[in-house]
């Protein structure tokens, strides 16, 4: 036993209840329901598979969720069993009716507890529940109430299941999913997949699990390897996104009805907030994207995506991007003698942008001296990369002098300096000896600085 944390008697009754299993089933029919939470939290920890599937079925509460309870890959046969254990057969009564378990979260949520508070016994309510789905919980069981309770005793007892999905990657990922397929056709239309966070690496066997899926409810869609007709068809089905991440998307043309189609509906996600589009040729048709999002944007990548200085002038000036927390440039070849756009883009962002990357943009001392200036109006900057640019030890030292009175600044991700490369160029074989030394210059003027606070690191480190 712990002396600084001594375990409680209710610790040990459950320890003592866990180690015998065939008793703890049998006493879940009568154990008072405040135990069920210390005793569904020991068995999963435990990773006591036959008692959290027993669990399940007599839970006594409207909702179980995972809340903080970290999942790793020997837990995921817990989820499946709880899955597969999930009460949704058609009711046989009307006592079947009474507040026991509508809701099955296995979403990771620190800021979720296993159950929601009991807001009152006659109308039992999750504060996690689907909001947008026709076929959600709290909505199918608002049309119950207005219909009579003799005629409902047969009908399909709602169960929502919520579930973040990826899609098309692992076997593991693919065997999961068809246990999803087949539990939604067991239920005879009572259960609902509410997936949130959607994840999907290529299409190939993963059309079938969509068609299965209520879209309507994603938030945050990832889509990677998978053609622009396909991610259209995929948009058209959601209405409430709030983050679209487009990753290596194949496609023929920009001024065809393919990409026309595309930015129709993504015109109509009003809500979204985040965009990351990555290895997605933009280039001199940047416009057309920026036009069609909302104003309230604050999460831009643009990485790989091959952005002209035509493109530069116009993000300069685009009022869409004007509430950006964030902005991701990385991996697009700024070489051109003027920066007077980038500079009108960090003044337009400077009192909102907290997070900043440029890294490998072939940007140079001439380009970053223009760039500071603009760069330390940005009072809100805490990270800023730049990463991978050629840049010399005399112009790094400028730009920490410049940067160390931005006191939000916290973390800076810098580039090595030419010098310390055999032949004086970024992509040759780096000399440790001269890093090192420039990392103990920079230690220095940080402590001189009395910056202790601000740390500035390499990729080598």
């Amino acid at each position: 036993m712990d002396a600084k944390n001594p375990k409680t008697l209710l610790d040990l009754a459950i320890q003592c209840l866990l180690r015998h299993e065939s008793a703890a089933i049998q006493a879940l029919e009568d154990i008072p329901r405040d135990l069920f939470v210390p005793l569904f939290i020991a068995a999963f920890k435990g990773r006591h598979k036959n008692i959290l599937s027993e669990m399940v079925k007599v839970w006594p509460f409207y909702c179980l969720h995972l809340g903080t309870l970290t999942v790793r890959e020997p837990q995921h046969e817990l989820l499946k069993a709880m899955i597969e254990n999930l009460p949704v057969c058609p009711a046989k009564n009307t006592d079947s009716w009474k507040p026991k378990l509508r809701i099955l979260d296995l979403r990771r949520d620190i800021h979720c507890r296993i159950t929601c508070p009991d807001v009152s016994i006659e109308s039992p309510f999750c504060f996690h529940s689907c909001t947008y789905s026709d076929h959600s919980v709290m909505k199918i069981e608002g049309q119950l109430r207005f219909i009579d309770l003799e005629s409902t005793s047969q009908l399909p007892r709602p169960v929502e299941l919520l579930v973040d999905l990826s899609l098309g990657g692992s076997l593991m990922e693919k065997k999961f999913s068809a246990l999803l397929v087949r539990k939604i056709v067991e239920s005879l239309g009572a259960l609902h997949i509410c997936c949130r966070d959607l994840q999907v690496v290529k299409l190939g066997d993963c059309k079938r699990t969509l068609r299965f899926l209520d879209l309507n409810c994603v938030n945050r869609l990832l889509v990677d390897k998978v053609s622009l007709t396909d991610i259209t068809n995929i948009l058209s089905r959601m209405s409430h996104l709030k983050s679209l991440s487009l990753l290596k998307v194949p496609f023929r043309s920009l001024s065809g009805k393919v990409f026309k189609n595309f930015l129709s509906h993504l015109q109509r996600m009003e809500n979204i907030k985040e965009l990351k589009l990555s290895s997605f040729c933009l280039k001199n048709h940047l416009d057309r994207v920026l036009r069609v999002l909302p104003p309230s944007l604050e999460f831009l990548y643009l990485s790989f995506c091959d952005i002209s200085y035509r493109d530069f002038r116009f993000l300069a000036q685009c009022p869409q991007i004007y509430h950006l927390k964030m902005l991701n440039l990385s991996n697009n070849a700024m070489y051109w003698d003027n920066f007077e756009p980038f500079q009108t883009l960090l003044l337009n962002l400077s009192g909102t942008l907290k997070h900043l990357e440029i890294n490998h943009c072939l940007i140079n001392d001439s380009a970053i001296s223009v760039l500071i200036p603009s760069l330390i109006r940005c009072t809100q900057l805490s990270i800023l990369s730049f990463a991978s640019n050629p840049i010399t030890m005399p112009m790094l030292v400028n730009i920490m002098h410049s940067l160390t009175p931005l006191m939000k600044l916290k973390y800076v991700i810098y580039p090595i300096p030419m010098h310390c490369y055999e032949r004086r160029h970024f992509q040759s074989r780096l000399d440790r000896r001269r890093l090192a030394i420039v990392q103990l210059q920079l230690k220095a003027m940080l402590q001189v600085a009395g910056r202790r606070d601000m740390k500035w690191t390499t990729y080598s480190e």
